[in-house]
């Protein structure tokens, strides 16, 4: 049975519960730099191997895979020394803040021989997993389109100091998942346009960036794809229309995921209309802690399929390159939001030698 640690305690709880609950990996150590934070983790979950010293999960031989659950900007240092220490990885996502990194551990990587797994966990959910299955069984023809949305009412999340900051952008931290859906179906996005504001309501918050985004993608076979994420409005009632969506249009049919709801409809290409939902069972797998805050049942799904992917040889999705390849998008965007024009995803990847 491979053995994992975890850095970062406060996402790395949910990978905490699906590690203690896998038949494929044995949880050995956890590490936080607030001890408050492990201990408090080590009475939740009856686990008391913590440390509040990454070098203690480095420097131990017993240990295959370290997961990363840190800020952002801190992924790129924490990948390199895992790597070096000759850890299999998981990172959550996005993966990199800065494409200056992308190159030296895409070169690390393959030096060393190990695995980098992105955390992008939204693919790992109930309707994600059967909409991909249902695609690539053929269930509705090839695609024509995609369009992928993240709404929330996040209003609550303005009243954090931080939020507030120059640094916080509502495109890294909520984009990244719809965007992931998009590059999970067309890899190839050659091109993206964009529009964005700051709503009345984040401006009398103080927001200082778009909080209100819509954009337009263009694959290098002609396709296109949008998204859309909206993050200080009201949003409709779940019955109608859920938080994170996925809708594929293709030439024999059409399908959609939703998320938080454990719900995905599909007309395939017989014509049968089908709208599917899972019970209770399957809801206590996904959300075992308060409310739906968390992604413990869609962690322990990609935590499987990673020591899948070690003992039998095969790439984990979304590997290193698919995460750099998301996060360039990302700041393909952000470049169209301030400039007003399309950005071509060559100029980026030229940028950073990639």
């Amino acid at each position: 049975m491979l053995k994992i640690a975890i850095l970062g305690l406060g996402e790395g709880r949910s990978t905490m519960s699906a590690a203690l609950s896998s038949s494929k990996l044995e949880l050995v150590k956890v590490c936080d730099q607030n001890e408050e934070l492990c201990q408090q983790r080590a009475k939740e979950f009856d686990f008391y191997s913590y440390t509040t010293n990454y070098d203690d999960l480095l420097n131990d031989s017993a240990i295959d895979i370290v997961a990363i659950y840190t800020p952002d900007h801190m992924h790129a240092e924490h990948v390199k020394k895992a790597l070096l220490a000759g850890k299999h990885v998981i990172c959550t996502k996005p993966f990199i803040d800065d494409l200056s990194d992308a190159a030296a551990l895409l070169e690390l990587s393959e030096k060393t021989g190990k695995k980098v797994f992105i955390g992008q966990s939204s693919r790992f959910f109930e309707p994600a997993k059967r909409q991909r299955a249902d695609f690539e069984a053929g269930l509705i023809g090839d695609l024509i389109t995609i369009e992928a949305h993240y709404h929330a009412d996040h209003r609550w999340f303005l009243k954090k100091e931080w939020s507030l900051l120059q640094s916080f952008k509502w495109l890294y931290g909520g984009l990244s998942h719809p965007v992931d859906f998009i590059r999970w179906y067309l890899p190839n996005i050659e091109e993206v346009m964009g529009y964005g504001m700051i709503s009345s309501n984040g401006s009398v918050a103080g927001l200082k960036n778009e909080d209100t985004m819509h954009f337009i993608f263009k694959a290098t076979d002609g396709r296109i794809a949008r998204v859309s994420g909206v993050y200080t409005s009201p949003t409709q009632p779940t019955q109608r229309d859920s938080g994170m969506s996925t809708i594929l249009r293709a030439t024999e049919g059409a399908s959609q995921s939703d998320y938080h709801e454990l719900r995905y409809a599909i007309t395939d290409k017989t014509g049968e209309e089908k709208v599917i939902t899972w019970g209770d069972s399957t809801l206590k797998h996904y959300f075992r802690f308060e409310g739906q805050s968390h992604h413990a049942g869609e962690y322990q799904n990609y935590l499987d399929y990673f020591a899948d992917s070690i003992e039998q040889d095969f790439t984990a999705y979304p590997n290193m390159e698919e995460g750099i390849g998301t996060v360039a998008l990302l700041q393909a965007m952000d470049k169209s939001l301030q400039t007003g024009m399309p950005v071509k995803m060559a100029n980026i990847l030229k940028e950073y030698n990639l």
